[in-house]
């Protein structure tokens, strides 16, 4: 049997404007790709939901229409994702009035819609006051607020703010074992907003990389985190941009703490 051809990568020399990717409006594609995804998210919801008109479903064409269905959403969820880190990075920011622990909870379950569908869809049936607190701590995740941030008001970019928190959600929830833990708390003026998971960790040297974009920690290291990096990196730019930051917090042997710190009152520039 013949061995594969192997795949070489020539380093060519970089010059302006030669990469193609360059000269490429990506927010122009972005919103080029959201009517095609919502047709199709449309066509999936009418064949679930519709079956008098569009005919019955076996339970093996249930599933894979919800499988569809939901990854459709998370296409949709990601170029809504990128759009948004493309305002923060060009100053476009819009500040409201929102309750943090809120927006926490309404970032946790959406990041659970996507990730872990099957506690999503059971958290909706448990009539718990907030986000099926008990429900959570069954399955290994804790919601965890200070009392001087419980009815904690922010001035911020709330869109923003959800997105940055569901990102880490989302790291998170990938990479732990049975914990994921989320502690909110208020300091000097500044949230302080800790995910910490029971995954593999991120070896120290690596603490900056991760938060680069199209970057993966070495595959061959045991706490090793192999993502393509855009939503760590979409976070912190996003964070910056709010006056906060994101850090991952060292001293731990196993799990991952990255901690959000952001003002309280987002200072917006005065205009000219």
């Amino acid at each position: 049997m013949k061995n594969p051809p192997s795949e070489k990568k020539i380093n060519a020399p970089e010059m302006a404007g030669d990469r193609f990717f360059d000269g490429i409006d990506v927010e122009f594609i972005i919103h080029e790709l959201k009517d095609p995804i919502s047709v199709i998210e449309t066509a999936l919801r009418m064949l679930l939901e519709r079956r008098e008109k569009y005919g019955p479903l076996t339970a093996k064409q249930e599933k894979t229409l919800v499988r569809a269905l939901r990854s459709s959403k998370k296409a949709r969820g990601l170029m809504a994702d990128l759009l948004e880190v493309g305002r923060a990075d060009a100053g476009c920011l819009q500040c409201c009035r929102f309750n943090a622990l809120a927006a926490i909870d309404q970032a946790l379950a959406e990041a659970l819609e996507t990730t872990e569908p099957h506690l999503w869809e059971t958290l909706g049936t448990t009539g718990e006051k907030r986000l099926g607190a008990a429900t959570l701590d069954d399955h290994g995740i804790a919601v965890v607020c200070s009392a001087s941030a419980s009815d904690l008001e922010l001035l911020q970019d709330e869109n923003k703010f959800r997105q940055i928190v569901g990102n880490l959600i989302k790291n998170a929830l990938q990479y732990r074992r049975r914990r994921l833990d989320i502690t909110l708390g208020c300091y000097d003026g500044r949230i302080v907003l800790e995910v910490a998971d029971d995954g593999p960790g991120v070896e120290k040297e690596n603490h900056e990389l991760i938060f680069k974009c199209y970057t993966r920690v070495n595959a061959c290291s045991l706490s090793s985190r192999s993502s393509h990096g855009l939503g760590l990196a979409g976070a912190r730019v996003m964070a910056r941009r709010l006056g906060g930051d994101i850090t991952l917090k060292a001293g731990r042997s196993t799990g991952a703490t990255f901690c959000l710190s952001l003002p309280m009152v987002l200072e917006l520039p005065l205009a000219p």
